[in-house]
């Protein structure tokens, strides 16, 4: 049974105590920690060490990052060209970090390494480095910001490399959590909370799964039992199998219509009307892709915002791609309005998932929205006083 892998990387002469310490947690854990002070990385006779180091994170189930007082050597050209730094802009709001390509360090591209490569990190920082930290962000684009001398760093030409890399990962679109440390149990008992939710989380999501996969069989048979009774029943005129073929065609459109829980359905086998005028009743005004959010059941899930007139948005499910459903709506509109009636109440008798499992309103504009879910991932480090 292969066990989970763990790169831990930071400098090592500062922090060597604090290495091998945690190198005995992670193998007491029953995990195996890859670390290169302890040649667990394949050095390549033929490459640079910092090149062999970049090449084994890729191989890294997670990586546990530590940042202290230095700022470590320099990434060789070689190792440099081992990750898309350009590609990696994306994945941040604060990329002062990769513009300096000349000023990272070995530790700080082996994290890149590992979010190009989605392996989850988990950052600690030196409580004392955290403090100096928000002491350069307050001071950041003043005349007085490079003569300030950092008490937590030990060179100040590197302080402002070290506190960017910081920046670009609590600033992260995903996976931007940072925990401050002043001893090594407040890592040890980060790391067991984290672990232990993730195996948890784990559990729940294959339990999910499996409901989901009995639901989606239950509705598959439902929904093959009224086909087959539709067929059965509208024998075989040409408007009835339109309507047979309608029912199977524009149930997702349907679906989704019915989940934004509107006064009344008429307008849906009324006279046609356009796709830009069904948005108007929806108070609808544009679309924003964002990155998976957490459902109810702590499942990741592909969304769509719809924005709202009124500054706020709703939740779609992103398989209610808005390309799609427009296309969908002008096909729904090409049928006769009595076909169109008919078709509507045989989805909504059949229709058995909750509409909040589709759509959801929130009701924050979508700044607040993302404000709030990163203070809730991680709150805003303050320093003491």
């Amino acid at each position: 049974m292969a066990s989970l892998r763990v790169f831990v990387s930071s400098t090592c002469y500062d922090l060597s105590v604090i290495r091998g310490q945690l190198r005995q947690f992670i193998e007491n854990l029953g995990h195996e920690p890859v670390m290169s002070d302890y040649n667990d990385v394949l050095f390549d006779p033929r490459e640079h060490t910092h090149t062999s180091c970049i090449d084994e994170v890729a191989g890294a189930d997670a990586v546990v990052v530590i940042i202290g007082s230095r700022f470590g050597g320099k990434s060789v050209p070689s190792a440099l060209q081992k990750v898309d730094l350009e590609g990696l802009a994306g994945v941040s709001k604060s990329n002062e970090l990769l513009k300096a390509k000349d000023n990272i360090s070995v530790t700080q591209l082996e994290v890149l390494k590992a979010v190009e490569r989605s392996v989850p990190v988990f950052a600690f920082v030196d409580e004392r480095v955290m403090h100096d930290h928000a002491t350069y962000e307050r001071n950041k684009g003043k005349p007085i910001a490079d003569l300030i001398e950092y008490s937590s760093i030990e060179k100040l030409e590197t302080a402002k490399y070290i506190f960017e890399f910081i920046n670009f990962l609590r600033h992260r679109v995903t996976n931007n959590g940072i925990t401050t440390f002043n001893k090594l149990q407040d890592i040890e008992d980060a790391l067991k909370k984290q672990w232990s939710g993730l195996f948890q989380k784990l559990l729940l999501e294959q339990r999910a799964k499996q409901q989901e996969g009995r639901r989606i069989d239950a509705l598959t048979e439902q929904f093959e039992d009224l086909k087959a009774a539709i067929l059965t029943a509208v024998g075989g005129s040409k408007n009835e199998k339109e309507v047979a073929r309608g029912v199977v065609r524009f149930r997702k459109l349907l679906d989704l219509l019915m989940s934004f829980d509107l006064q009344e359905y008429s307008f849906l086998f009324g006279p046609a009307i356009p796709w830009s005028e069904l948005l108007r009743r929806i108070e609808v005004v544009d679309f924003l892709r964002v990155s998976p959010v957490e459902d109810e059941r702590g499942i990741r899930r592909p969304v769509v915002r719809w924005i709202r007139a009124d500054g706020t948005f709703y939740e779609v499910d992103r398989m209610f791609d808005p390309a799609d459903m427009s296309s969908e709506w002008d096909a729904f509109m090409r049928i006769d309005e009595d076909s169109r009636a008919v078709i509507y109440d045989a989805l909504a008798e059949m229709r058995s998932i909750p509409a909040r499992r589709f759509v959801r309103h929130i009701p924050l504009t979508p700044e607040e929205a993302d404000e709030r879910n990163r203070q809730r991932v991680m709150p805003e480090f303050e320093p003491a006083t």
